[in-house]
């Protein structure tokens, strides 16, 4: 949920507020007696609450809403109560931009949104997005400056094969390795390859576990739906095969509790227990690709620009040859539409419904 759209003009440098926890708020009505099981109870509401949403999105909507506040507070308003008529002037000014520094994007324009709805229901209130000051001044950015998707280029299996000769031989080259090959084999999220711990239930942030097996590794993830499975088989050469590169790291690193891709010490020397970020992963990408020289008749600049993290994802669905329903089910997705969408080469008229339909 980090943004990283261009910042808005008005955007200043102070550190936002500390987000406020779903739990605070929640106690024992006040003409309810207490009692240890109600207590206990209590305690266990918030431990669920605490799970409502992810560190990231938490801070991120803190940033929301202390842009929201000051950006208030220079035009002499107060940000609560919530008043649509300020909400709607707030997102045409981040729309519109100031000077040669452009407006924000739809998609981040839309983030604060929900970062402000979270704020205001935090503090007890509640703002309408569907009051005609709001609606239908997103509505008018929407039309004006929607803008299709900006792709990301995929990683394919050749292109793999590239990045990976560019990686040491070292214990860090094992773990970058294993990342690659099963974030791109599993068609994994960036955030899904760095939340697998080794077992079920191993670390509180946890987002799945690995069950390695004879014919390859089984990945569960918790995805916001529900729990989806991922197989991921043994390849044809031990180079490129990511249930090899995984065993391999987990060997060597000796890891057999806790996260799955945790940094390495300075020495190169041990594995250590934290687990990395996601924007590892991006880092990686973006490394492997300029030291393999993918698009070299771009400048530096403008093809690091077109990979990232999800470059790995995007890859599988246009390389595989199979099914389109199996890529579906890999990816996690509930429509075929969806899985479409990360096909960057595909027949687009392989079914001819103008023929089909006597024509």
């Amino acid at each position: 949920m980090t943004e990283k759209s261009k910042s808005s003009p008005l955007e200043s440098p102070d550190t936002p507020e500390d987000p406020p926890r779903p739990d605070a708020e929640l106690v024992l009505p006040a003409h309810v007696a207490g009692s240890g099981g109600l207590d206990r109870l209590v305690d266990t509401a918030r431990d669920y609450a605490r799970q409502s949403a992810s560190d990231n999105t938490l801070k991120a909507y803190a940033a929301d809403w202390a842009h929201f506040g000051r950006w208030c507070r220079m035009r002499g308003a107060d940000p609560l109560p919530p008043s649509p008529e300020m909400i709607g002037l707030y997102l045409a000014d981040l729309a519109s931009g100031q000077g040669r520094t452009a407006g924000l994007s739809v998609s981040s324009i839309e983030r604060r949104l929900s970062g402000l709805a979270w704020g205001y229901a935090q503090r007890g209130a509640r703002m309408d997005r569907k009051d005609r000051h709001i609606a239908s001044v997103l509505a008018g950015i929407r039309r004006r400056h929607a803008r299709p998707p900006v792709q990301k280029e995929a990683v394919l299996a050749e292109d793999i094969r590239a990045m990976l000769a560019t990686l040491p031989h070292d214990l860090r080259g094992l773990r970058d390795r294993a990342m690659l090959l099963v974030g791109f084999a599993g068609g994994l999220r960036r955030s899904e390859i760095v939340s697998l711990d080794i077992h079920k239930d191993d670390t509180p942030d946890s987002g799945g576990w690995v069950d390695l097996l004879e014919e390859g590794v089984l990945i569960t993830l918790r995805g916001k739906t529900g729990w989806r499975e991922v197989e991921i088989a043994r390849g044809s050469a031990p180079m490129t095969c990511p249930v090899h590169a995984l065993s391999q790291w987990l060997h060597f690193a000796k890891i057999d509790f806790g996260p799955v891709f945790v940094s390495v010490s300075r020495n190169g020397l041990k594995a250590t227990p934290k687990r990395l970020s996601d924007k590892h992963v991006a880092r990686l990408v973006k490394q492997t690709v300029r030291d393999a020289g993918l698009r070299p008749e771009l400048p530096e600049k403008e093809r690091l620009a077109l990979f990232s993290g999800h470059s790995l994802r995007a890859g599988l669905a246009s390389s595989a040859e199979v099914d389109e329903r199996y890529v579906q089910k890999q990816l996690g997705h509930s429509s075929a539409e969806m899985t479409r969408r990360y096909q960057r080469r595909r027949d687009r008229f392989r079914v001819n419904l103008t023929k089909a339909s006597g024509l």
